[in-house]
């Protein structure tokens, strides 16, 4: 796999002023001479790091098709860690792919959907926490997302990890002590190993929690504005994205189908789906959408439950707050701006942990109280520069390693053999040889492949 060289645009599709190709492998350098022309006439092997300026020449046809600039980095010094060059040119789609026409052609391969990273992974220049940082440093939709990715590119996480492997590998030795050398009389302390136990463990909580911000940040809460009919659902919706996605009347049943629309709120992402407002309905197509809205609330990761503060408690609210006991929701109390009618202890006491606020949405009166709100109740997490997992796979991992080590606690306090709870700590060494990619397990390297899509 790595013996070949290959191509492939570095900047994303599309017109621009600049556009890049880049090419790795041990022929990167023959195969970007066979198709850029230096100015200068003077012998000689490219300098290291240093732009030359020249022109892309079709070798076939003999003509010039743009000016350039080609930069060379040797291995090890590059990203891949193999000999790469970058072609800079002006950013046409027409004049891109036929530099990577005539590339093939001069022996290089197209290469596929985030290869560059997978051979930076595979030559050890990166693990598989940093090359995933690169997708979400490019892919970032926030300044805090991309300082995080930019952190963990730089291996905060990686290397915090690695302590975290190096007090387990001490601690197995520790553990496995009277089993390895019998001969010698040594014997495992329990409550030592209990202590190490009992600093690693607050340690990983702490990471396995951070996912909730996380995931906040990265890939987004989706947020279901849900409540009886004409209670403002599709103005707040409008009022949050600050612009006019959804259209408003003073009439019940508006809105028949659902909206979705994505927003960041401090740096967290939220993608704010409107829909039919509970209730009974007066059309078969209102029917369809009331359905639709109970399903894609019973899916959301949150409910935003908006109630109309200018009317009476009702039967409807009852069976909107029975339908969605126990999800996690912020509530609000919406048309504050109108005489109020809805009686507060009652939204209290179906609310339950649930924050409730007043607010008008047609006014914009306390909206940036709910969007605090919000933050706080679905992008909780450290703050500062504490270390947030922001993928799935990650906080999988952590949490297999967490449990692993809480179960070799257990075993430990209850005096089993040394064997049980050296076979925990093992499982936990394993876990973390995944989450860094040092396990080459094969769904690791696919999944590589199938999520990295940055072309570098």
């Amino acid at each position: 796999m790595l013996e070949d060289t290959i191509i492939a645009r570095a900047t994303p599709p599309g017109f621009g002023g600049l556009g890049v190709v880049r090419i790795s492998g041990r022929r990167a350098l023959a195969v970007a001479g066979k198709i850029f022309e230096a100015k200068s006439k003077r012998p000689g092997a490219f300098p290291v790091r240093r732009p030359v300026f020249g022109s892309i020449r079709d070798p076939a046809r003999l003509s010039s098709l743009d000016e350039a600039f080609l930069t060379y980095f040797k291995a090890p010094r590059s990203y891949t860690r193999e000999d790469v060059v970058e072609l800079s040119v002006h950013g046409s789609p027409a004049i891109l792919e036929t530099i990577l026409e005539l590339g093939v052609r001069a022996g290089a391969r197209r290469a596929k959907p985030g290869e560059f990273t997978l051979r930076a992974y595979l030559n050890g220049r990166l693990d598989i926490i940093q090359a995933e940082a690169v997708n979400d440093l490019v892919r970032s939709v926030s300044l805090d997302q991309a300082r995080i990715s930019s952190r963990h590119l730089g291996g905060s996480l990686s290397r915090r990890i690695a302590k975290l492997r190096g007090k387990l590998v001490s601690l197995l030795s520790t553990v496995e002590a009277r089993l390895e050398f019998p001969e010698e009389g040594l014997r495992a302390r329990p409550a030592a190993a209990r202590k190490v136990l009992a600093g690693l463990i607050p340690e990983l909580e702490r990471l396995v929690a951070s996912y909730e911000k996380g995931r906040a940040i990265s890939e987004g809460i989706t947020l279901a504005i849900t409540g009886r009919t004409n209670v403002g659902k599709s103005t707040l919706f409008n009022a949050l994205l600050e612009d006019e996605r959804a259209i408003v009347t003073p009439y019940p049943g508006t809105t028949r189908d659902f909206l979705r629309e994505t927003v960041v709120i401090g740096e967290a992402v939220f993608h704010l789906v409107d829909m039919a407002g509970m209730g009974r309905p007066s059309h078969p197509v209102e029917e369809r959408g009331i359905a639709l809205g109970r399903k894609i609330a019973r899916e959301a990761d949150g409910l935003l439950i908006v109630l109309d503060a200018s009317r009476a408690w009702g039967q409807e609210d009852d069976r909107l707050f029975r339908r969605f006991r126990g999800r996690k929701a912020v509530v609000v109390l919406n048309k504050a701006d109108l005489p109020r009618q809805l009686d507060g202890r009652k939204v209290r006491a179906a609310a339950g942990a649930s924050p409730v606020l007043e607010i008008s949405a047609l006014k914009g009166k306390n909206l940036d109280l709910l969007r605090d709100a919000l933050r706080t109740r679905f992008a909780a997490g450290p703050a500062g520069e504490e270390e947030i997992v922001l993928h799935a796979r990650q906080k999988d991992r952590l949490q297999g390693i967490l449990e692993a080590l809480k179960r070799a606690e257990a075993l430990l306090a209850g005096r089993y053999s040394e064997e049980v709870p050296a076979e925990e700590i093992r499982t936990a060494i394993g876990l973390v040889g995944e989450l860094t990619g040092e396990v080459r397990a094969e769904e690791i390297l696919a999944d590589i492949f199938d999520r990295f899509c940055v072309g570098k």
